[in-house]
C-alpha cells in the first residue's frame, strides 16, 4: 500500500542557534512551515531576529527570540529558562551558530582563532546538550542536529580553525549519539559544501566557478537544501537514523565505509 510520506513537526518545539544568519533564516522558515513552534536564538541582530519572529507567527506558529552568546554557559541556561517560561520544553536542537574569522596559513593564523571555532563549535554544543537533553530522557524523545561542513572532510589549506572546531564537534555529536540512543534521542549532523544563499542571490550566481564545476552534481546546493535535510533529520521519518554525518554537497565529499 502507498502512502504519502510527509514532515511534520506539529506540537514540536524547535529550537536554532544563530537564527539570524543565512543558513539559520531558511532552517527557521521551513521548520516552521513543518508545524513547528520556533525559539529563535541570535547574538547581535535583534531587528533580524524580530523581523523573523512575525514571519513565523504569520504561519500560526508561536515564537520567540532570545539572545545569548553560544559560548558563555552561564547566557546558555538563562535562554534555556527563558525557553521554559514561554515554550516550555525544547524537542529539537539545531546548532548553527559559528564564530566568523579570516581564515590564513596555520603558522598565520591567531591562536584566539582556534580558541573561538573550540567554543563556538565544541562548547555550545555541551552546552546545549547540558541544558536541553536532560528533559529530553525524561520524555524519551528529542532530535540534537548540529550544522558541521564539508570542510572537516576536505582539510585543505588556510582551513586549520574551522576544520579543527568542527573535527571536534564531530567527535562529541557522535559520543552523544551513543550516550543519549537509549533514551530514543536522535544526534546527527549536517554538512554543507559552499552554499547559495540570499546573499548570492543578491550579488549574482556563477556556476561556472571552479568549486562548482569540481561538484559531481556540477552546481552548488541551496539554503534551502541544508534547511530541507534538517527538516528530515528533525522528524519521525528520520527516527532511526543517529549519529550521522551527512554531507548536502552534491557529492563533493563522500565518507567512505
Amino acid at each position: 500500500m502507498n502512502q504519502t510520506m510527509q514532515i511534520d513537526l506539529s506540537n514540536k518545539t524547535a529550537l536554532i542557534t544563530g537564527a539570524t544568519g543565512d543558513l539559520g533564516r531558511v532552517m527557521a522558515r521551513t521548520l516552521a512551515g513543518c508545524g513547528a513552534n520556533i525559539v529563535l536564538h541570535y547574538n547581535n541582530n535583534e531587528a533580524k531576529a524580530r523581523e523573523l519572529m512575525q514571519e513565523i507567527t504569520n504561519l500560526g506558529r508561536r515564537a520567540m527570540i532570545v539572545q545569548a552568546d553560544v559560548t558563555n554557559e552561564q547566557q546558555m541556561n538563562e535562554m534555556k529558562a527563558a525557553v521554559a517560561e514561554e515554550l516550555g520544553h525544547v524537542d529539537i536542537v539545531v546548532a548553527n551558530a559559528v564564530i566568523q574569522y579570516q581564515w590564513t596559513s596555520i603558522l598565520e593564523q591567531p591562536i584566539a582563532d582556534y580558541v573561538s571555532q573550540f567554543e563556538s563549535c565544541v562548547l555550545q554544543s555541551v552546552f546545549l546538550a547540558k541544558a536541553f537533553v536532560p528533559a529530553m530522557i525524561e520524555r524519551k524523545a528529542g532530535r540534537v542536529i548540529g550544522i558541521n561542513t564539508e570542510c572537516a572532510m576536505q582539510n585543505f589549506p588556510n582551513q586549520s580553525a574551522y576544520t579543527a572546531g568542527k573535527r571536534g564537534m564531530d567527535g562529541l555529536y557522535r559520543v552523544l549519539a551513543k550516550e543519549a540512543g537509549e533514551h530514543q534521542i536522535t544526534v546527527n549532523q549536517v554538512a554543507p559544501g559552499w552554499t547559495i544563499s540570499d546573499r548570492d542571490r543578491a550579488s549574482g550566481i556563477d556556476e561556472n566557478n571552479p568549486y562548482a564545476q569540481s561538484v559531481p552534481l556540477k552546481r552548488r546546493g541551496t539554503d534551502q537544501e541544508i534547511a530541507n535535510t534538517v527538516a528530515f533529520l528533525a522528524s519521525d521519518l528520520a527516527s532511526f537514523i543517529t549519529g550521522a554525518y551527512i554531507p548536502v554537497n552534491g557529492g563533493n565529499v563522500m565518507p567512505a565505509i
